[in-house]
């Protein structure tokens, strides 16, 4: 609803009826500056069904002595206040280490508890349950695509982190924008040497179904412009 208007975004995943990867999924980058450990991209968010408002977007990708480093803009510019969320999609890996044998480490304490259609309709403490990644869980041990809540932020940024026998591990570290995450395990991730279990840690500023329940929307005021980042590094 919008006004106590109902609004339909465009159903991008038929089988279960949802509106799925969010409002840039088909939208192509422009390329605004390249360096050699740098690039910004920028793409805007036309009106579309079931979202009536102009944002103008950027993203930075860049290489620094702390690992890669990712900046998302946004920028309302509707006449009036737009509601925005920002999610991302990286797969780790711990060099070649295989992904079975790797540890994941997740600071949250909730997960979302989801319908048939993947839709979230509780939350729920993981203390004491099969979901609770605190400790570390490999990932062979793991079938997982599940959202998360009470993302521990320390120091203005939350840290999840992959882990291999040796003692190697990478880290996915997110501003204090970014109160939740999405874990997904898939068993068929297409790679060069063939389908292989692979792990996403997704960090998201408001979980599946904001724009229904409203849960860790921003509202962007006419203008407003909302910097935050996220970032991978290889820890000590």
């Amino acid at each position: 609803m919008l006004d106590g208007a109902p609004q339909q975004l465009d159903v991008t995943e038929v089988k279960t009826g949802n509106a799925i990867h969010g409002l840039l999924r088909f939208t192509g980058y422009r390329l605004v500056e390249r360096e050699a450990s740098r690039v910004l991209q920028a793409a805007t968010v036309f009106p579309q069904h079931g979202y009536p408002f102009v944002l103008e977007t950027t993203v930075e990708h860049a290489l620094t002595p702390d690992g890669l480093v990712v900046t998302h803009t946004v920028t309302n510019e509707s006449a009036v206040a737009a509601p925005v969320a920002v999610g991302a999609h990286p797969y780790l890996r711990v060099g070649e280490v295989p992904v079975d044998e790797l540890v994941l480490t997740l600071d949250a304490s909730t997960r979302f508890v989801t319908d048939e259609a993947q839709i979230p309709v509780g939350e729920k403490p993981v203390e004491g349950t099969d979901f609770d990644l605190t400790r570390g869980r490999r990932i062979g041990e793991l079938a997982i695509d599940h959202g998360y809540g009470g993302v521990r932020v320390t120091d203005g940024r939350s840290v999840q982190s992959l882990q291999a026998p040796d003692g190697r591990r990478v880290e996915l570290w997110a501003d204090a924008s970014f109160g939740f995450v999405q874990v997904f395990t898939p068993t068929a991730f297409q790679a060069p040497e063939g389908p292989r279990r692979a792990v996403a840690i997704e960090p998201m500023t408001a979980p599946a179904n904001a724009l229904n329940s409203g849960e860790g929307l921003r509202w962007l005021a006419p203008g407003e412009t909302w910097r935050l980042a996220w970032g991978i590094r290889r820890a000590a």
